[in-house]
């Protein structure tokens, strides 16, 4: 798709690619790419014909941070210039740039895999938080380093990164702020696998084409905000409640119908659902606060 500067995206059979597109500046992360990366999942939200979202970084890079280009006033928002491309509350609280990508893909109604090719520390590794399966290059290395520049851990991860480690690896990262290896990011949970530099993106892709071809999307697209939403419900009840409504609302689909009638005929199935159009009144469930 034309008109991206800082990202690349294009959608090939059911599966949309972006990747991140400064390989000069390692990928690193700029105003202009969150307005970019927001805009590419508008335009994935809105497609029915996209099933399945790889997100990777050109060159040797996944994302290494926050372009540190301005020096020691990078992170001073309060002194910004007023076409500085800062999003602001009405009341002139600065919002983190991260943070709108990281609700963003919380959001998203189609599943998202990060294929992390290199270096990822900083927004690059919290941005991948929402993200639905995270894997990893053996070259890669993470890095949560917001202690050792000055500033605590934004775009959303001090919800995300607990939820998806455990709180006492999500601490020790972000108070050392060390850059650690692909290896400590497979055990301590943060990436499901690791795989050599050129059987990365055939990994990620092998994920997102069985999603495409064999599973509802609609379905899917429920799964995924039950999943994510259901994390701070107080008790099961709240997702038995929730699961016995969408159960019911999909029972009377073609979904289910296609679903039953393709495993009983062994053959593949071919759901005739689309996202967002077929979604169920169902959706959206909660009561979405602004972002």
């Amino acid at each position: 798709m034309a008109g991206y500067s800082h990202i690349t995206y294009g959608v090939d059979d059911g599966v949309a690619t972006i990747t991140l597109h400064r390989p000069d500046r390692l990928n690193a992360f700029t105003k202009l790419m969150q307005v970019e990366l927001c805009s590419a999942f508008d335009a994935i939200d809105a497609d029915p014909a996209v099933r399945a979202v790889v997100v990777t970084g050109a060159g040797k890079a996944f994302c290494a941070g926050a372009d540190l280009g301005s020096g020691e006033v990078t992170f001073d928002t309060d002194n910004a210039p007023a076409d500085s491309g800062i999003v602001r509350e009405a009341d002139g609280r600065h919002r983190d740039e991260g943070g709108l990508v990281s609700l963003r893909i919380f959001q998203l109604t189609k599943p998202i895999i990060a294929a992390i090719n290199g270096v990822s520390v900083g927004v690059g590794a919290t941005m991948t938080l929402p993200m639905d399966v995270r894997l990893a290059s053996t070259s890669a290395r993470f890095g949560f380093v917001f202690a050792r520049r000055g500033i605590v851990p934004e775009a959303c991860s001090s919800w995300f990164l607990p939820r998806v480690v455990g709180i006492s690896r999500a601490m020790e990262w972000c108070a050392t702020g060390r850059v650690f290896d692909a290896e400590e990011a497979l055990a301590g949970g943060l990436v499901r696998s690791l795989h050599a530099p050129d059987d990365l993106l055939p990994a990620a892709y092998g994920i997102a084409r069985e999603i495409a071809d064999s599973s509802s999307g609609v379905s899917v697209a429920l799964t995924r905000a039950m999943l994510w939403r259901l994390l701070g419900a107080p008790h099961p009840m709240e997702a038995h409640r929730l699961d016995s409504a969408l159960v019911d609302a999909l029972g009377a689909s073609g979904e289910a119908r296609e679903g039953v009638m393709s495993f009983l005929e062994k053959r593949p199935p071919a759901f005739p659902g689309k996202v967002p159009g077929d979604l169920p009144p169902t959706y959206p469930w909660w009561e979405e606060p602004e972002f």
